[in-house]
């Protein structure tokens, strides 16, 4: 663990109280607000028109970053996001874009108004700049905020912003990751809020000092213009919002927006039964070198209309896989959005009103300074929004009318690859650094009524992209092999997760060999988890082909289309690595797949044929993992009847299991997930198998189900499993599946190190103490 250094205090941000917050502010800086009576007294017509108004302006402060950066992080991958915040920073309406970015933006104004308001001021015609995941705006130092306050009648009305992330702020590491780092003074140096405008000037020496710490300083610059531009549209648009409206009534339908959001989730999480459910995940290797597995665990407590998510347990920060207070946040966003409040509209600042937080500072998904912390947003504050993810879909599944939120696991990180190099295509060699985009195609998480989304993105950024391929060769010296979705990479279950995609380039216009910065997770231990006995989807897997004859193909109008067909040598990538591509050599990336929901013996034979014709799934794949046969395109059906009951019968033999058990009657049954059921027996609540009924568990036993259990090597899971845990770090990893000692259903299936906790048997996550309403 790295510990803090005494006063980096004064840089750390935490949600405020408003009314608070806004008693401190010097009277140098009046603000605008309303009372509690103007909110009221709006009639529905003009808060509808003035809300979607409001709405409109992010949409076109998105569309005009878009249009004047050069950087295909945004143009393509659409990793930015823009807010309007109130007087005091609590955000009103933020974009549908990286949604991780909405836990932060609010941190930065609060930490602003506390430490900015009178030296240097907050005065009409600023813009502040900041990149400290600390203080917050994003989550990690490349994740750049521009913000600034907006005055009407000269009293602080409101603030917008933009952020995006950056290609490169310097540090030791190629796009600023640096896979080594022992602190953040080997990363882009975080800098606090500064003013980057003055009475709606650009400040030039800010500027100057800005993108002169940046590889690729051109892109840099164009990118910090084109967020002072959006904030500009963003000023004029709310500016004449407030014109034709008038002040108290904009203020008022703001107030509301965020009241309104509080009360929606308030009461769907009312209708909903309290209990607390946890989850724990992992992240494989810290840095170059680690070997260990690193633990995040979350207890999500609902009582009445709150949740409390407690990280209590989780590992001490280490190496590179770090995020700041601002990162676990996000990543509780990132689930909290689409799942719960995916029919809200995302007024941030009141939803953020319905959960508490407890975390010990100096752990991985709340890291004090001066941790490393560039891996951050696609490590562990992911992780983070993952299990966030699996709780909630654990609460929701019992609901009939929320049921239909509950999804696996998505793709379980973004697979970093950034290289960098001299393009020699042009009569003059020019330096050029490329973070590889195509991971944004992972595959969405399975649903107890539907399959994942295949290759549908990020669970994070709604309407993200991958880049075009033809873009990506004008851009940069290199040749595309191939980029496709691959078959088994989505995780089995009676709904199959999304498959992945993989992608292989070549140097292709230069002579030197490219500089290579590889950061990943879930290699060896899953993180894209299935749900109610749904498998993981694939594992991560990055190939360096050495000593090709590429080369020798290409003269010969060939080009290969899969790794066996190049020769010479193949090195696996570690999760984080620093290496080299040179020119007669491949990279190969498979990113992930979403999760499965539910046992993948159960799933309808006629849709793994739909599959196998697909492409979704290998003839391997219908048979090991779906027990289905398939013969001349069609479905073998006494072969697959007897191919299933071998396999129930496999894992009847394998397991351990508890003693008998009687059956219990299913008419009145109450559903908890696919798998169990609650029924009541003279006033005693027990779970049964919704399959087969057998008695699992009642209230007044131990707390823990009873399941068979078996462990087995990773690779058992199926052939999604692309990879031997052993290649990537020393601690055991199995996959353990719980299965129904009746039927031979599975309940549980992942792939997780030896000393998982069984979350899955808790009786306290499927009988909760408090009855539901």
């Amino acid at each position: 663990m790295t510990s803090a250094i005494p006063g980096s205090e004064v840089f750390s941000s935490r949600p405020v109280d408003p009314d608070a917050l806004s008693r401190s502010l010097p009277p140098s800086l009046p603000i605008h607000t309303v009372t509690q009576e103007q909110i009221d007294d709006l009639d529905p017509l003009t808060y509808e028109v003035v809300r979607h108004r409001l709405w409109s302006v992010t949409d076109e402060m998105g569309e005009a970053l878009k249009r004047m950066s050069g950087s295909p992080i945004v143009t393509d991958a659409n990793d930015f996001d823009f807010a309007i915040s109130d007087e005091v920073g609590q955000e009103v309406q933020v974009g549908l874009y990286n949604t991780m970015l909405v836990g932060a933006v609010d941190l930065a104004i609060y930490w602003t108004l506390q430490n900015r308001a009178t030296n240097p001021g907050i005065e009409e015609g600023d813009m502040f700049l900041c990149n400290d995941p600390w203080v917050g705006g994003g989550l990690h130092q490349s994740d750049v905020i521009v913000y600034q306050p907006i005055f009407h009648d000269g009293k602080l009305f409101a603030w917008t912003s933009a952020i995006c992330h950056e290609p490169d702020l310097g540090g030791s590491g190629l796009g600023s990751f640096d896979p080594s780092a022992k602190d953040v003074f080997s990363e882009s140096l975080p800098t606090p809020p500064v003013k980057v405008v003055r009475g709606h000037e650009l400040q030039r020496d800010i500027a100057d000092l800005w993108v002169r710490r940046s590889r690729v300083p051109m892109l840099v610059g164009l990118d910090l213009r084109a967020k002072i531009g959006a904030n500009t549209v963003g000023r004029n648009r709310m500016l004449a919002v407030i014109e034709q409206y008038g002040a108290d009534t904009v203020k008022a339908v703001m107030k509301r927006m965020m009241t309104d959001a509080e009360s929606r989730l308030r009461y769907k999480l009312s209708s909903l039964p309290d209990g607390t459910w946890k989850a724990t995940g992992y992240q494989d290797q810290s840095s170059v070198g680690d070997r260990d597995v690193h633990k995040i665990t979350v207890a999500m407590t609902k009582t009445a209309d709150h949740l409390t998510f407690d990280f209590t347990g989780t590992d001490q920060q280490t190496g590179v896989i770090n995020c700041t207070y601002a990162g676990m946040r996000g990543g509780v966003m990132l689930a909290l959005l689409p799942i719960l409040a995916g029919d809200i509209p995302w007024s941030a600042g009141g939803l953020m009103r319905c959960f508490d937080l407890v975390s010990e500072e100096g752990t991985i998904n709340n890291a004090s300074f001066p941790a490393a912390v560039s891996r951050g947003p696609i490590g562990p504050a992911w992780l983070t929004g993952n299990l966030i993810a699996e709780c909630l879909s654990q609460m929701l599944d019992r609901s009939v009318d929320l049921g239909k939120s509950v999804q696996a696991a998505c793709c379980g990180t973004w697979d970093t690859a950034v290289i960098a190099g001299l393009d020699e295509r042009a009569e003059q060699p020019v330096p050029f650094l490329n973070i590889m985009m195509e991971p944004m195609a992972g595959g969405y998480g399975a649903q107890p009524t539907a399959d994942g989304m295949d290759t549908g993105g990020l669970f994070c950024i709604p309407m993200g992209r991958i880049p075009d391929t033809e873009m990506t060769e004008f851009l940069y010296p290199l040749l595309t092999l191939w980029r496709r979705e691959e078959p088994d990479s989505g995780g089995p279950g009676r709904h199959r997760g999304g498959v992945s995609a993989s992608l292989a380039v070549t140097p292709y216009g230069t002579s030197l060999p490219m500089g290579l910065v590889l950061a990943s997770a879930g290699k060896a231990v899953a993180q894209n988890n299935g749900l109610a006995g749904g498998y993981p989807g694939n594992t991560g897997l990055e190939i360096l082909a050495r000593g090709t004859d590429i080369n020798e193909q290409f003269a010969a109008g060939r080009i290969p289309s899969t790794l066996d067909e190049v020769a010479g040598g193949q090195e696996f990538g570690p999760c984080y690595a620093e290496s080299y591509v040179a020119p007669g050599e491949v990279l190969y990336m498979h990113w992930q797949g979403g999760g499965g929901y539910g046992d993948p013996l159960r799933r309808d034979p006629a849709a793994v044929v739909v599959d196998l014709r697909e492409g979704k799934v290998t003839e391997e794949g219908a048979s090991a993992v779906y027990g289905v046969v398939v013969d001349a395109g069609a479905v073998d059906e006494s072969a697959t009847a007897e191919r299933r009951r071998e396999m129930f019968a496999q894992r009847r033999n394998r397991s351990t299991t508890h003693g008998d058990a009687p059956t219990m009657d299913l008419t009145l049954a109450r559903r908890l997930d696919d798998n169990l059921a609650e029924i009541t027996v003279a006033d005693v609540r027990v779970v049964a198998c919704a399959h087969c009924g057998r008695l699992l568990g009642d209230e007044k036993n131990d707390g823990t189900l009873e399941l068979a259990r078996y462990e087995g090597p990773s690779s058992e899971a199926g052939p999604q499993v692309t990879s031997d845990a052993s290649e990537y770090v020393d601690t055991p990893i199995v996959f353990r599946q719980l299965c129904c000692p009746g039927c031979w259903t599975a309940i549980y299936s992942g792939i997780v190190p030896a000393d998982h906790p069984d979350h899955s048997l808790e009786m306290s996550r499927l009988l909760p103490a408090v009855a539901e309403r």
